[in-house]
């Protein structure tokens, strides 16, 4: 929960790089549930809005080259697609920044705000029944007869004929007891919510500015009443470095003069975890009754759908 909150949400599917492959079927298949997902959540009266456009700026000429034949590749598949040039981005308000040489524009691809989001899923999963503990899991172990005991840092143990172990940096204190290394390595990101000053914002964000704007590998999203999220840092380790922050909030020096006077209204920081020697997600049935799905790296609510379904379909098969 508390990775997810930090989220920004952006959801990155048709961009990936590649057009095959486990990793583009699982973007894929979560890009599509989330479309389910979100028109059922909100029929059940929850105001959720799948925010449509991504916006992929181009920094150098060998970036732009990239998109050029990203943006082939997936016109091709017919996927909405399209490339936006120095004119096109100029339209925008507020201004992009000026080293921009180009953009690739995904239609499909987009943001969901994540607080709202699971606050709903919460929700309905009490009303199917659900039990939220707000505990910490101390031990995992099994029982002799079948299935797994979990010692909690307080009351009597849970008895459980299955776990699926969803953790993130807490899931190898899990695991690695019971014979299944989890090498992995946690990557801090610190992110910060700004207000534009009032002549900046006084348009609103016009000129189709998109879900998100991505400006080497910073994502921008525009929030209501002249607001935007900034995000995130890549920092190895669980220590947040000021001077990664204050990088990601200049653009790596090409910030426009409207994010530089805006206000920070709050800031926070969040941990993925990277899987080693392996891809991103981690999903493995380790031993009867036990399953890890976790270390999504930087995707885990875009993936989220497409974990589940792994989860229940793994659950079927036992």
């Amino acid at each position: 929960m508390g990775g997810s909150n930090a989220a920004l949400g952006l959801l990155m599917a048709q961009v990936f790089h590649r057009a095959s492959g486990r990793a583009w079927r699982l973007r894929q298949a979560s890009l599509n549930l989330w479309e389910r997902w979100v028109a059922e959540l909100q029929s059940l009266g929850h105001p959720l809005q799948l925010n449509r456009g991504l916006l992929l700026l181009a920094a150098n000429p060998d970036e732009l080259a990239r998109q050029q034949a990203l943006c082939e590749a997936r016109q091709a598949m017919g996927l909405p697609f399209e490339l936006w040039g120095p004119a096109q981005l100029a339209e925008l308000t507020p201004g992009l920044p000026a080293a921009a040489l180009g953009g690739l524009w995904s239609a499909a691809d987009g943001q969901i705000d994540p607080q709202p989001l699971l606050a709903a899923l919460l929700h309905e999963a009490r009303r199917l029944g659900a039990r939220i503990l707000g505990r910490r899991v101390q031990a995992l172990n099994p029982i002799s007869s079948g299935g797994w005991r979990l010692q909690l840092d307080r009351g009597e143990p849970l008895r459980c004929s299955t776990v699926v172990v969803c953790a993130g940096h807490g899931a190898a204190e899990l695991l690695e007891p019971q014979g299944h290394p989890l090498p992995m390595a946690p990557v801090l990101g610190q992110a910060v919510e700004l207000a534009l000053e009032p002549s900046d914002a006084a348009g609103g964000w016009q000129g189709a500015w998109p879900a998100a704007v991505v400006w080497e590998g910073i994502n921008l999203v525009p929030r209501p009443g002249g607001r935007l999220w900034l995000g995130a840092t890549l920092e190895p380790g669980l220590n947040a470095d000021a001077a990664a922050l204050q990088s990601m909030a200049d653009l790596n020096g090409h910030a426009p003069p409207w994010l530089t006077r805006a206000t920070v209204l709050s800031r926070w920081q969040g941990l993925r975890v990277q899987p080693l020697e392996r891809p991103a997600p981690w999903l493995e049935v380790l031993a009867p009754g036990l399953l890890m799905a976790g270390c999504h790296y930087r995707n885990g609510l875009l993936l989220a759908p497409a974990t589940a379904t792994w989860i229940a379909e793994a659950l079927e098969a036992d």
